[in-house]
């Protein structure tokens, strides 16, 4: 709309020009805004097997479909992955400390569904997370115990497990 605005502008044509302007100046304003503020999605860094898949479909809690659906996607106007979640637990009070969710996998540990999430943290020590590990379970709980790893300097696993649900006796009478 910009561009035939200024198009009709070279050739003199007032009302297609005015249009333009009013309209696709706005128009082209907002869309570099979203662009510049574009969080793109996290791919999965290995596919599941079949078996994780049919795990999933039986104990994944909502939290953890939730993140799976939240980092899978397109995001505007907000710093990186699970920010919020971040700063809530501890981790990401200021920018150049916090965690970057670089990405996650799914995948079975010992007979239970689990979501590990990436991140690279060079502003957290392995230890500063392992204090958290209670407050990152009541954060993505209930239903999910966490397990914390580092599998390299700088790199941090957070492996969301789902605890299945034990059928409880009924309560008599």
């Amino acid at each position: 709309m910009t561009l035939s605005a200024i198009i009709a502008y070279i050739f003199e044509n007032a009302t297609i020009n005015l249009i333009g302007f009013s309209y696709g100046i706005p128009i082209l304003l907002g869309g570099l805004a979203f662009k510049i503020t574009e969080l793109k999605p996290i791919k999965p860094t290995q596919q599941p097997s079949p078996e994780v898949v049919e795990l999933r479909k039986v104990q994944a809690t909502q939290t953890q479909t939730q993140i799976v659906k939240d980092v899978t996607r397109y995001w505007y106007g907000q710093d990186a992955h699970l920010d919020t979640a971040l700063k809530k637990v501890g981790l990401g009070p200021s920018k150049e400390a916090q965690p970057v969710l670089t990405g996650f996998h799914e995948t079975e540990i010992k007979g239970a569904y689990a979501l590990v999430l990436e991140f690279s943290s060079p502003g957290r020590t392995f230890d500063q997370w392992m204090v958290k590990q209670a407050k990152i379970e009541r954060f993505f709980g209930p239903g999910v115990r966490a397990y914390i790893s580092q599998p390299q300097e700088g790199a941090i696993e957070l492996a969301l497990i789902a605890e299945p649900v034990t059928a409880e006796a009924p309560i008599s009478a």
